[in-house]
C-alpha cells in the first residue's frame, strides 16, 4: 500500500487507498476531520470536487470515447504507443521504484500499454481524466485484467504494475509534491507548474502531439481555411521548469474506411469546429473509395529541472 502518494483534494491532508474508501486523515483540516472517497463499483475513485468542474459534465462525452476506442483498437496509431512505449522502457529501465502519471488518459489506449511495461519497469501507473466516462471506461477494462491497486498481491509472482483511475483535474492533482517519477501528456493540455509540482527532481515529462501536417487532407476538405498545428509553442513555458532532452516524430499512412473516418472526426475538435454539411460531405465521397490521409505526431521527452 502506498503511504501519502496521494493527497485529499479538499483539504490537501494524506489520502490513504482502500479497496472501497479512500479517507484522507484530516491532519491539514482545519476542522481536523477525514474526508472518505467512495470506490466505485467499476475501480475508480472520483476526486473531482465540484468546485473544480467548469461543466456539469467536463471532458470527453460518451460517443467521443467510444469513437476513439474503436478507432484506436482498429491500430491506426499503434506506431505512435510503440513509440512512447519504448521511450518509457529506455527512461524507467534502470530506475528503482517509478510511479507514473498518465494525464488525460482518456479510455486508457496509451495507458494500457504502459502497464504492460511490467512491474519490474513499473510499479504504479495513475491514469487520471476529467472525463469521468472516460475513466470508467478504463477502470472497468483494468478490473477485468486484475490490474487494479487493490487486486495486487504483494507476494504473488504474477504481480502486474498496479493501475489507479481517478477522476481529476490536472490543474489540481491530488498527489503529494515530488511524488512521481514521470508523467505522459498524450494529445492532453499541458500545465507546467502543476506537472513540476508533483514530479520528483529529475522527473521525466513525455508529450505526444499533432505535428505540422498532421491529417491534411482530412483537414482540407472539412475547412476552408486551415490553420496548421504549433506543436512547439509550449516548450517556451516549460522552459523554466524542464530540459527538452529529445524530439521524435513519427508519420503513419492511414487508409480509412468511412466508419474509421467518422470515428476519427468524433474523437477529435473537428467532430464540432467544422460544418456539419463538409463532415456530411466528405463521408458521402468515402463511401465509394477509402480516404487517404497521414497521420503526423511529435513526441518530446523532457527531465524536470531539480529544485523547480
Amino acid at each position: 500500500m502506498l503511504v501519502s502518494l496521494f493527497i485529499c483534494p479538499l483539504c490537501q491532508s494524506p489520502l490513504t487507498p482502500a479497496a472501497d474508501t479512500w479517507r484522507c486523515d484530516g491532519s491539514l483540516n482545519p476542522k481536523q476531520t477525514n474526508h472518505p472517497f467512495d470506490v466505485a463499483r467499476q475501480g475508480y475513485v472520483n476526486l473531482l470536487p465540484v468546485q473544480q468542474k467548469k461543466s456539469k459534465a467536463p471532458g470527453d462525452s460518451q460517443a467521443s470515447i467510444e469513437a476513439r476506442k474503436r478507432f484506436l483498437h482498429a491500430g491506426h496509431y499503434q506506431p505512435l504507443n510503440d513509440l512512447i512505449c519504448q521511450k518509457m522502457l529506455a527512461l524507467l529501465s534502470s530506475i528503482g521504484q517509478v510511479n507514473w502519471l498518465d494525464i488525460g488518459c482518456g479510455e486508457g489506449y496509451y495507458t494500457q500499454s504502459m502497464a504492460q511495461l511490467g512491474s519490474d519497469v513499473m510499479d504504479t501507473l495513475i491514469a487520471a481524466d476529467i472525463s469521468k466516462p472516460a475513466v470508467m471506461e478504463i477502470a472497468r477494462t483494468s478490473k477485468a485484467e486484475s490490474k487494479l491497486w487493490y487486486q495486487q498481491d504483494k507476494e504473488s509472482a504474477t504481480q502486474s504494475t498496479a493501475i489507479y483511475p481517478l477522476v481529476t483535474s490536472a490543474a489540481h492533482l491530488p498527489l503529494r509534491a515530488g511524488s512521481v517519477t514521470g508523467i505522459s501528456s498524450i494529445f492532453s493540455p499541458i500545465l507546467p507548474e502543476a506537472f513540476a509540482e508533483v514530479l520528483a527532481d529529475d522527473g521525466y515529462l513525455i508529450i505526444a502531439k499533432p505535428d505540422v501536417g498532421h491529417l491534411a487532407t482530412m483537414r482540407d476538405a472539412l475547412f476552408d481555411d486551415v490553420r496548421e498545428h504549433d506543436s512547439d509553442k509550449f516548450l517556451t513555458e516549460l522552459s523554466p521548469y524542464f530540459t527538452l532532452l529529445d524530439t521524435h516524430r513519427i508519420n503513419t499512412e492511414l487508409t480509412l474506411s468511412a466508419g474509421d473516418l467518422a470515428d476519427l472526426m468524433t474523437m477529435t475538435p473537428y467532430a464540432y469546429r467544422a460544418r456539419s454539411e463538409k463532415r456530411q460531405a466528405l463521408l458521402i465521397a468515402v463511401k465509394e473509395n477509402a480516404f487517404n490521409t497521414e497521420a503526423k505526431f511529435v513526441v518530446y521527452v523532457l527531465r524536470k529541472i531539480a529544485d523547480k
